[in-house]
């Protein structure tokens, strides 16, 4: 099956998310099919969330299974 899902990247205690698209058997950090967007969560208020929206659609349209906090992130940022 695949996801979309959060990738954590950036240092100790300051993370920084990379939206990808990959599949459920990958581990979090590991191999992913696609980039798709971004979230930084230590920001300005509240967050930044960059998302291709088209992209996004894309994929949940191919049947692509978002995770819970990555639905929530791309409802708001109105890609779904």
């Amino acid at each position: 099956m695949v996801k979309i899902r959060l990738r954590r990247m950036g240092a100790k205690k300051a993370p920084f998310y990379r939206i990808v698209v990959a599949d459920s058997r990958a581990p979090r950090d590991g191999a992913f099919i696609e980039e798709i967007g971004t979230y930084d969560p230590r920001s300005a208020e509240p967050y930044t969330v960059t998302v291709d929206a088209e992209r996004a659609q894309y994929w949940v349209k191919s049947g692509a299974q978002p995770t819970d906090t990555v639905r929530a992130l791309l409802k708001k940022s109105g890609a779904i």
